[in-house]
């Protein structure tokens, strides 16, 4: 276990905000008063989620799914678990995915590839509060994100190291 003393500062609290005000501000230009879906991939979007979703202007309906893609390992395992997927019958709205971050985007990849699979949507964007990109392996990228980060472990604001530090109001990264 890493204490967090380990865990050096990347994205102070104030940055973090800053960002995501910027992301609220593009979001209820494009949706104006369109009703949105927003699907929060649980757990570690959570923090985004609720941030994002109370600078939005515009009619939302809340949604929460759970997948797994990490166990309790330090990177991605590319295999992707689907916990908790229901959801109701989005065909013709406007869908936000909420995710904290993309790396891999195997999960990205295969949440959009089951929801495009099942439903036929008026309009469907990926929105992530952090794209590694430097580490992607599927080919998907994110219609929108907050901070494009370097290749680091990331933890804090909803981020986690075997389910701790998800509640540090900042982003900061480990050695592993």
């Amino acid at each position: 276990m890493i204490n967090e003393s380990d865990i050096k500062p990347l994205l102070s609290e104030e940055e973090i905000q800053n960002g995501i005000k910027k992301l609220a501000n593009v979001l209820n230009e494009r949706y104006k008063n369109q009703e949105v879906y927003l699907i929060c991939v649980l757990k570690g979007s959570v923090m985004f989620f609720t941030d994002l979703a109370k600078l939005l202007k515009m009619p939302v309906k809340m949604e929460f799914i759970r997948l797994s893609s990490y166990g309790s390992g330090t990177t991605s395992s590319g295999k992707v678990n689907a916990v908790d997927i229901k959801l109701p019958d989005l065909n013709d709205k406007n869908v936000l995915i909420i995710e904290d971050i993309i790396d891999t985007g195997h999960t990205a990849k295969f949440l959009m590839d089951f929801l495009n699979h099942n439903f036929k949507f008026k309009d469907i964007k990926f929105c992530a509060l952090l794209d590694k990109k430097i580490k992607r392996e599927a080919n998907i990228e994110a219609d929108y994100y907050c901070f494009e980060v370097d290749d680091k472990y990331l933890v804090g604001y909803g981020l986690d190291i075997d389910g701790h530090y998800r509640n540090l109001p900042y982003i900061g990264y480990i050695e592993v």
